[in-house]
């Protein structure tokens, strides 16, 4: 009869313990991230990576670091961003201003990054950026949905018009944009490639073509700068919660907690 008894309130205590322990797991908030390829900031993961790039590195900590789970969701900026407006993902870690997306999504405060710009070009091509003119009667490559309106205004408006649409090869895909992009001018299907400096040089050492290729300056006139979005379809009170996370973790990581994610990849700000 003791040990009868002694059994009864031990397995009560244990369903306890189990329901407070799913309880918690029910209430863990789970954080859907949209991401596009563009290394080494943001990387799909494959054989051989050592992480999924420099940002997603750094809002894995900051939000990990909150008690967040968090699901990534890898797809074209393109489509990142409608997933963002419709309520698919909550966030995604990168995106220029914007002014029409503002109906659908809200900017961070704090800056994910300035990048400074630079072009990819043929080796031995003496072209160099001086101005919009420069680049009329050259064969241009971008990707879907790629916005540099935030570094130049006038380089935008260049992509846009439709009188030059047989000047701008607009290359679509999931994963490997940028390195087909390196492939077309190498063979001479486009002529030149603006991005942040940081990713021309990762992806000019990663596919071993400086034989063939080089990274010019001067870039575009302003830095290339990128903010975190979040959807508005999730209720203010989260969406506000997740922001204030997200400025003060990124505020937080500057200095030598930045410099060792940069360094993570091999890469780095040049004064």
């Amino acid at each position: 009869m003791l040990k009868c008894k002694n059994v009864k309130p031990l397995s009560v205590l244990l369903a306890v313990l189990l329901v407070a322990g799913m309880s918690g797991i029910a209430r863990a908030d789970t954080l859907k991230v949209c991401y596009d390829q563009w290394a080494p900031m943001t990387i799909f993961p494959a054989d051989g990576e050592a992480g999924r790039g420099v940002v997603i590195d750094m809002l894995d900590e900051i939000y990990a670091s909150k008690g967040y789970g968090i699901e990534y969701y890898e797809v074209p900026l393109a489509r990142g961003i409608a997933m963002v407006a419709d309520g698919g993902c909550d966030m995604l870690p990168e995106y220029v201003y914007v002014k029409e997306a503002e109906k659908d999504v809200v900017y961070a405060e704090e800056k994910t990054f300035a990048y400074t710009t630079a072009f990819v070009i043929r080796r031995n091509d003496p072209w160099r950026y001086d101005g919009i003119q420069s680049i009329v009667g050259k064969r241009v490559a971008t990707g879907p949905g790629w916005d540099y309106s935030a570094a130049s205004i006038n380089y935008q408006n260049y992509i846009d018009n439709p009188e030059n649409a047989e000047f701008v090869e607009v290359i679509s895909g999931y994963d490997d944009v940028v390195d087909r992009i390196f492939t077309m001018i190498k063979e001479g299907r486009v002529d030149l490639y603006a991005d942040n400096e940081l990713v021309l040089q990762y992806v000019l050492n990663r596919l071993g073509m400086n034989d063939d290729l080089q990274v010019v300056r001067p870039g575009l006139e302003k830095k290339l700068v990128e903010r975190a979005i979040f959807s508005k379809k999730m209720p203010d009170e989260r969406r506000h919660e997740l922001i204030r996370i997200w400025n003060e973790g990124r505020i937080a990581m500057k200095g030598e907690r930045e410099q060792f994610f940069l360094q993570k990849y091999d890469v780095t700000f040049e004064e």
